[in-house]
């Protein structure tokens, strides 16, 4: 057989190449709707207070820069975010926040075949902004909007990388580094889903492959170089983000572990806390951030080896009960999915902030709902909670669909990633500190997302003639 010249090959392959119509100027401006409706409607509740939304730790994360240590639980990165980002009146760092949210929406949206319906990223901000916490994540000065991002990204790169182009991959692989860096608890999720895709592809090659699995990790060793850098340039210290036994010590003293091992061990033991036990707070958040004792004996500086030491010491002494309790937040963790938590009469500590280190900003956050308390949640959640336990729901349903079923297998692993990153951010959130509501909303939108596309996905099945072939 003659070999084909280069002029030949070239026509073989214009040929059968696919053909691929670049979009239509009505089509373009049809996306650019779409997308400014979605600014709109993920801005939607910080445009109506004035200013974005602040929350209680909002505060600390700002000052960072200004303090230049470094304390628990407050991510550098995110502090030099909201330095950088800071004027006017920190409204850049809320368009960014809904620029890269809208941006992961739609690749995730195009992954699943509906990358060139304007229409469909439009209803389903609209659902999305209607009936989840996510506007109030994307439009608030907090670190919770990268939590769910971080996991819609790593699902890409690991699961469905070849969908994607070469700088998309390259932009979640950032995405995904920058969110581990803004939160322990998000570092640790990513962790666990890593482990969970590796788990997979020890059996199923063809669904997770390693390669896929080596970018999750070099994401996540890029939040790391990310963190240590930030705070070695702040503080001077290669060090991680501090926290630790303090939090998960005022878990165990809400639990009532801690006063049990006090009462066992005070006759032996000169702590600090022995005159105390007796009139400990009644929750965690009380000890760590009200007028406690923890502030008396120095806080987290003054009582850490103590602290450390009871709890180690607690650990040992009574496994069970702490199984049970572990046990018990965990379930708790998993129904609390509140939107608003910290948001409407705990930002005094915030506000403090802003008047000492951005005073400029100060007269927008003054005239804001939010400082006046016109901000309410209770018929917000009277919606958001329902879909967001539903939505946790019916992922179990998609996943048992997705393996019975090969149109919906990839559906099925979108909706297990999801569950994955859900229950380990239940236990990692509530076993370490305690169950709190803005721990559960921050990934809760996830699930209703995945659930969206279920939806989309059948209704493709139902209307085959207005359904386009996947961009994958």
């Amino acid at each position: 057989m003659t070999p084909l010249t280069a002029s030949e090959k070239s026509s073989v392959i214009a040929v059968h190449a696919p053909r691929i119509l670049a979009p239509s100027r009505t089509a373009r401006l049809a996306m650019m709707a779409a997308i400014a409706a979605g600014f709109a409607l993920l801005l939607a509740p910080a445009i109506w207070n004035g200013f974005p939304l602040l929350q209680y730790d909002t505060g600390g994360y700002l000052a960072r820069w200004y303090e230049g240590y470094l304390v628990p639980s407050r991510s550098t990165v995110y502090g030099l975010v909201l330095f950088w980002l800071q004027k006017p009146d920190f409204w850049p760092v809320a368009v960014l926040q809904t620029g890269m949210t809208l941006w992961t929406l739609a690749l995730v949206l195009r992954v699943y075949g509906f990358g060139r319906r304007p229409l469909v990223l439009f209803v389903t901000a609209i659902m999305l902004a209607l009936g989840t916490s996510l506007p109030f994540l994307t439009g608030i000065l907090l670190t919770d909007i990268f939590a769910g991002l971080s996991v819609l990204a790593l699902y890409l790169i690991v699961v469905r990388p070849k969908a994607l182009t070469r700088w998309e991959r390259a932009a979640l692989m950032a995405l995904i580094g920058f969110s581990v860096a803004t939160h322990s608890a998000t570092f640790a999720v990513i962790l666990v889903l890593l482990g969970a895709a590796l788990a997979v592809a020890w059996r199923r090659r063809d669904l997770v492959t390693l390669t896929g699995i080596a970018r999750g990790v070099l994401s996540l060793a890029l939040g790391g170089v990310m963190l240590l850098s930030a705070n070695f340039a702040l503080s001077g210290k290669l060090a991680w983000t501090p926290g630790g036994y303090g939090i998960l010590f005022a878990r165990m003293m809400q639990d009532g572990i801690v006063k049990r091992y006090l009462d066992q061990h005070c006759a032996e033991h000169a702590y600090k806390l022995c005159p105390y036990r007796n009139n400990f707070p009644e929750t965690a958040d009380a000890f760590l951030w009200g007028d406690s004792v923890f502030n008396t004996l120095g806080r987290f500086a003054g009582l850490d080896p103590e602290m450390r030491e009871i709890v180690l010491g607690s650990l040992r002494a009574y496994p069970l009960w702490q199984i049970q309790a572990a046990a018990k937040a965990v379930a708790i963790q998993l129904v609390r999915v509140e939107s608003g938590e910290g948001v409407v009469k705990e930002i005094w500590h915030t506000e403090g902030m802003v008047e000492r280190y951005v005073p400029a900003a100060l007269p927008g956050l003054r005239a804001a709902r939010q400082h006046r308390t016109e901000l309410s949640f209770d018929a917000i959640n009277a919606i958001h909670v329902p879909v967001a336990i539903g939505s946790l729901l019916a992922l179990l349903a998609l996943i048992a669909i997705g393996a019975r079923r090969r149109r919906f297998a990839q559906l099925g692993g979108l909706a297990a990633t999801a569950a994955v990153a859900i229950l380990a951010n239940a236990a990692i959130c509530s076993i370490i500190s305690n169950p709190h509501a803005r721990y559960g909303a921050r990934l809760a939108w996830v699930a209703t997302f995945v659930v969206i596309i279920a939806a989309w996905e059948m209704l493709s099945d139902a209307c085959p003639a207005s359904a386009e072939g996947s961009d994958s």
